[in-house]
């Protein structure tokens, strides 16, 4: 629990980014094209899948290295996405309640 705490939270602090975001550019936007159709879908549907998560838990999205797609998926609580799915994780969503709870 604790390890896999510490590694999606090493994650997720190295993704964040100190000019906000925005999408993607070069080989990881034309694989979310691929993938997804567009940026907007992808975050529609990395949404979705985060915010059904029941209690606490991780949204992902992933690089699933055998078929060479990316791939939403969630983890419950704080299991690491690619110990327990195999995905390469590149982007992470906290859904833990203090994350959100005060809203």
């Amino acid at each position: 629990f604790n390890g896999g705490g510490h590694i999606n939270h090493s994650i997720f602090w190295e993704v964040l980014s100190p000019k906000g975001g925005g999408a993607p550019k070069g080989d990881l936007m034309n694989l979310i094209r691929d993938n997804y159709g567009s940026f907007d879908e992808m975050k529609a549907e990395l949404s979705q899948a985060s915010v059904g998560i029941q209690g606490s838990g991780w949204g992902w999205l992933g690089w699933n290295q055998a078929n060479g797609r990316l791939q939403i998926a969630t983890c419950a609580n704080q299991d690491p996405l690619q110990a327990t799915t195999g995905l390469v994780p590149l982007f992470g969503i906290d859904v833990w309640e203090h994350a959100y709870y005060l809203q």
